[in-house]
């Protein structure tokens, strides 16, 4: 996905200024999807404009300055779904955690366990957000529910693994920072 069809992906679900896509884009609950910045919002934002993708409204503001919104329009509206319809990329996933956990063996095992215990309090949050999310009246679209739902089990499953498996971890640093008492198990 790009972040064209995701400023699309978001305006599907109404109205917004670019600053509260970029919010939607990077915390709210299409973080998961793209990885959006300001920088490359407002550029596909006056690209899809000038195509007619989107139209663009201001909103006078008391004391500052007006601000634009965006809406999709009917080609917009089409131009996602058909982008949605083409074969999807895959999955993308990066973690600074697993760099770590790859390099547990030169790393001392106290660096290890506060790795360890990071991951599980972000996924924890993440989770809870999710929770939070299923509560909030704006989340019971269909589509939003099953997401959401998918993404809650992939992290109770991290959780799960980290609980089960964050020992054998720790375990790879200590052996490597006690080599002679490795050798004589």
């Amino acid at each position: 996905m790009s972040v064209r069809s995701l400023c699309l992906a978001i305006l599907s679900f109404g109205d917004a200024t670019g600053y509260e896509i970029r919010k939607e884009s990077t915390e709210g609950r299409f973080s998961y999807f793209e990885d959006a910045s300001f920088g490359s919002i407002y550029p596909a934002l006056a690209r899809l404009e000038s195509e007619g993708l989107v139209t663009v409204r201001e909103e006078p503001q008391a004391g500052k300055p007006a601000r634009k919104v965006y809406s999709i329009t009917d080609a917009g509206r089409s131009e996602f779904i058909g982008s949605l319809c083409e074969p999807q990329a895959a999955d993308t996933f990066k973690s600074p955690f697993l760099l770590i956990a790859l390099n547990a063996s030169q790393l001392p095992p106290d660096v290890i366990r506060r790795a360890l215990e990071r991951r599980k309090m972000q996924v924890t949050e993440e989770l809870q957000q999710m929770i939070d999310c299923e509560k909030d009246s704006e989340c019971t679209h269909p589509g939003s529910s099953w997401t959401r739902n998918y993404g809650m089990a992939c992290m109770n499953f991290t959780l799960a693994y980290l609980e089960e498996h964050g020992e054998a971890l720790i375990k790879i640093a200590e052996d490597a920072a006690n080599p002679i008492a490795t050798a004589a198990e």
